[in-house]
């Protein structure tokens, strides 16, 4: 990798758990450059503003390790009550620098960007609807295979997942991990019903 390509990963990965930890709004170009000992001069040639950056961090740091933990383990499906927990589980749990007290840093920027900016709205609804599109995908090939019901709506299951995953992110922040524990065993319940 070029010298400058080294800075400009350097810049989006320091960028990412500032923002991951303080906010996007809250955290400067200033906070960032201090933490990388970049120059302004060198920032602003590898992106216009803020913004540009933000979604490059999104589609270069966030989007490639949220598809690793959520939508890759899912295709090719074998079993996907199994497996819909156990991504779920490796996520809430395994991630190492996916902390409760922190959440997870899409559901993060979707919260505070969406309604204000169109174009991290649509980089993050990328993920989202991969994500949403895998679980569908399993729970047809579940159908398929008759370990899921024929009457099981795949859109609403993968719904349910990707907002039960959201709120539960967000109640991790408050009252820390231990809230996960008990939604795995929920979710579990859950997708033993659609058997």
């Amino acid at each position: 990798m070029s010298k400058a390509a080294n800075t400009r990963t350097m810049i989006l990965t320091k960028a990412f758990e500032l923002i991951y930890k303080q906010g996007y709004q809250a955290t400067s170009i200033d906070n960032i450059l201090a933490t990388t000992q970049v120059t302004k001069g060198a920032f602003f040639y590898h992106f216009k503003n803020k913004d540009e950056m933000g979604l490059a961090m999104i589609n270069e740091i966030i989007y490639p390790g949220m598809y690793a933990t959520l939508v890759k383990p899912l295709l090719d499906s074998k079993g996907p009550i199994n497996e819909i927990h156990e991504m779920m589980r490796n996520v809430l749990l395994k991630v190492p620098f996916l902390r409760a007290k922190y959440g997870c840093p899409a559901v993060n920027l979707i919260d505070e960007m969406s309604p204000l900016n169109e174009d991290f709205k649509t980089a993050l609804l990328k993920l989202t609807d991969q994500w949403q599109d895998a679980i569908k995908e399993s729970i047809n090939q579940g159908k398929a295979s008759k370990e899921i019901r024929a009457d099981v709506n795949p859109e609403y299951v993968a719904c349910f997942i990707v907002a039960g995953y959201s709120g539960i992110r967000n109640m991790g922040k408050a009252i820390g991990s231990s809230c996960y524990n008990i939604y795995l065993q929920e979710l579990k319940n859950y997708l033993k019903q659609l058997a």
